[in-house]
């Protein structure tokens, strides 16, 4: 299925700051978790790409587009698969190689049907990222929690990498070893 995604991050910020203001606006945890995926390019198509994804709970096939980095900016169809590794295999039987392999750390909340995400990436500070089912649930979910409009950006991760002047798309290994 393909949805739109709705969703903004908040760079730089204090995880624990971001916990004890979810904590307070009554935001459920739902777990903290290592996640890992594969990046792989679409020939002839610029701004469309494969992600592989092993959350800690389930592993996904998607095909993520960037159409602008407005709040709803990107479109995803995504699907369940059974095994990372022979998912991973089965790609590059059909010719596809990753560019890259990248890991992060979530934490993941709920609040009022908004998906609140702390997440830590290698070599940046960490960032907050909220998805809801429209751009007006995203801004009333990040008021709610108190936090600035004018701070929220769309950015995908490659840009917001960029910021801190690097480029991710250079980095095959992306580890926090």
């Amino acid at each position: 299925m393909t949805a739109t995604e709705f969703e903004a991050k908040l760079l730089n910020i204090q995880p624990e700051k971001i916990r004890t203001l979810l904590v307070e606006a009554g935001a459920t945890h739902l777990g903290d978790r290592f996640q890992r995926r594969y990046v792989y390019d679409i020939p002839d198509r610029p701004g469309t790409w494969v992600r592989l994804r092993d959350t800690g709970i389930e592993v996904t096939l998607c095909v993520k587009e960037i159409h602008s980095d407005a709040i709803d900016g990107v479109t995803e169809t995504e699907t369940t698969v059974g095994d990372f590794d022979a998912t991973n295999m089965l790609l590059g039987k059909l010719g596809y190689q990753p560019r890259a392999y990248q890991e992060n750390r979530r934490s993941s909340w709920a609040l009022g049907g908004a998906a609140i995400e702390i997440d830590h990436w290698p070599l940046i500070p960490p960032y907050l990222e909220i998805e809801g089912d429209s751009a007006e649930h995203v801004h009333s979910t990040a008021l709610a929690l108190g936090l600035p409009l004018d701070e929220l950006t769309s950015e995908n991760t490659t840009k917001v990498y960029r910021r801190y002047g690097i480029d991710i798309e250079a980095i095959p290994r992306l580890t926090f070893d």
